[in-house]
């Protein structure tokens, strides 16, 4: 079962908030109306202390930038296993933490952008499926209307095929995952004209898979990952409802083994802009 952090941190917030209030209007005029000579209950005192920071992490996490550990290689080479990513959480709307409700509309989500989402779910039935809701990160290639064909992992967008260049062995390197693509080929794919990006593909091991046609509807978008060949994509579980998207993954502010960084450290990604 998933843990709700967004929920947990809102209840603790609004907990800390209400204790916060009750001695800051209630409990404090009583003692200074009995001349101050008693002290502010211990426990109180604590977790009122603590709103006004719970409130502004409730804010940044909701509504500026919320960070995310990347735990695949299905967006290899561009995002690797370790990766922490700042989500933009403004760049496509305004939303309200826990009911995740539309407040504001600000953008839209571009091709090529690199997006968090909520997974929307495919078939309980079927083993390993993740539950809906887990947080997903893949590369938008279809907007709303467009067509897409998927043919051996290369696209074509509405009839117009994609450039692809380059083509020269890969070599991962840390977790297993990401040396099991040692072998692949490493070319750069132009979604957006000017702005390519690059993906794995002919990986050892796989095969191509996921080929079709696709359309997609009004108010949805089609994913995939950038290792084409392990990647759990639109290919297979369908489109993104606009709703489940959380934000644009926009730079890596650190990459290491788990969230206490206890063993490996790569400060070399520290910084870098996701494309």
């Amino acid at each position: 079962m998933a843990i709700d952090f967004a929920l947990i941190l809102t209840l603790l917030t609004f907990g800390c908030g209400l204790l916060w209030g009750l001695d800051r209007f209630m409990l404090a005029p009583r003692r200074r109306a009995a001349g101050g000579t008693d002290k502010p209950n211990e426990v109180i005192d604590f977790f009122a202390s603590l709103f006004p920071i719970l409130a502004i992490i409730l804010v940044l996490r909701s509504f500026v930038y919320e960070p995310f550990r990347i735990p695949s290689s299905s967006m290899m080479p561009t995002l690797l296993i370790g990766d922490f990513i700042l989500v933009n959480k403004f760049a496509y709307g305004i939303r309200l933490p826990v009911t995740d409700t539309k407040i504001l509309a600000v953008g839209r989500p571009e091709r090529g952008d690199v997006v968090v989402f909520r997974y929307p779910g495919r078939n309980p039935s079927l083993p390993n499926d993740p539950p809906v809701g887990t947080d997903y990160v893949k590369r938008v290639v279809g907007l709303p209307g467009d067509t897409v064909v998927v043919q051996d992992n290369r696209i074509v967008l509405n009839g117009q095929p994609l450039a692809y260049t380059g083509g020269e062995v890969f070599v991962g390197r840390g977790p297993r995952a990401a040396v099991e693509m040692t072998g692949a080929r490493r070319y750069m794919e132009e979604l957006v004209p000017g702005r390519p990006h690059a993906i794995l593909d002919d990986a050892p091991f796989f095969s191509p898979r996921g080929d079709g046609e696709f359309t997609v509807p009004a108010g949805h978008y089609f994913v995939m990952g950038d290792n084409r060949d392990a990647s759990d994509d639109s290919r297979f579980w369908g489109f993104v409802p606009e709703s489940h998207l959380a934000g644009r993954a926009d730079v890596i502010w650190l990459n290491c083994s788990n969230w206490a960084c206890t063993d490996s450290f790569d400060w070399r990604r520290m910084g870098d802009l996701i494309h």
